[in-house]
């Protein structure tokens, strides 16, 4: 089966409204290959900005990197999915190892961004993905197993349906260490083997499954050539447009 490809840049707590923008209009100036989804993850004051820049690119999409679990209410400093979707952003990182980490989003919070998205229409970017002492355990396939019935597993087969999901080997994340070829396809593989599991064998095959751990444009072909590997949740390299337009053409 033929999934969609997709490569998808997470700018993290990173670049001025300027650079954004320049950044942005780069890659909208570039010709995306065919067949090639491109995702730019930004943070939430450039949003409206940048679809506008982008409106007219149907591969291009913007995407949100975080939002709230609740709809709305006396949440100080929060966003909900509904405001999102008032600006017309289309995609939402959900479960980041950062937003895991550093503040705490349980599976029960994600859960409900899960369902705050479906609910308003947005497509989830669920990211799923194990430590350094896991992956030392041999542990790896059932920890994140465990990630997904706590969360996507909960979901109907229709919404699953409409999920992008990213595997972050978390040991691989800014570290400058990256997964072989072979690991991500192992892992890649053991994902949509536990969602035919629970689902059935069409639906895993239909899933999109990123890769994210240290892309960059010398490791990307390769990676991206992996059978069970769709393309790549960027975040160092997608910081500058030559080396993210790259990637997007490592395809």
């Amino acid at each position: 089966m033929s999934r969609r490809k997709i490569a998808a840049g997470n700018w993290k707590l990173n670049l001025s409204f300027e650079e954004a923008m320049q950044l942005a209009k780069s890659i909208a100036d570039e010709e995306i290959p065919e067949g090639v989804e491109v995702v730019l993850a930004a943070p939430f004051p450039y949003l409206k900005s940048l679809r506008d820049l982008t409106m007219s690119i149907d591969k291009l999409h913007i995407a949100a990197q975080n939002c709230s679990e609740h709809a709305k209410g006396a949440y100080t400093g929060e966003v909900s999915v509904a405001m999102l979707d008032s600006i017309q952003i289309t995609h939402v990182l959900v479960g980041h190892s950062e937003r895991r980490e550093y503040f705490e989003d349980t599976s029960e919070v994600l859960s409900k961004k899960l369902e705050r998205a479906f609910e308003n229409g947005l497509v989830p970017i669920y990211c799923c993905g194990e430590p350094l002492a896991i992956r030392k355990d041999g542990t790896h396939v059932a920890f994140v197993k465990k990630q997904l019935e706590e969360t996507i597993f909960k979901l109907e087969r229709e919404n699953f349906s409409k999920l992008i999901l990213a595997y972050e080997p978390i040991w691989a994340i800014g570290t400058g260490e990256t997964a072989s070829p072979e690991q991500a396809q192992e892992m890649h593989a053991a994902i949509r083997s536990v969602i035919a599991d629970k689902y059935d064998t069409a639906l895993a095959e239909s899933i999109p499954i990123l890769y994210g751990g240290s892309v960059k444009p010398a490791n990307a072909k390769e990676i991206f050539s992996q059978s069970d590997v769709d393309g790549g949740l960027v975040g160092g390299a997608s910081l500058k447009a030559e080396s993210f337009s790259e990637i997007i053409k490592s395809f």
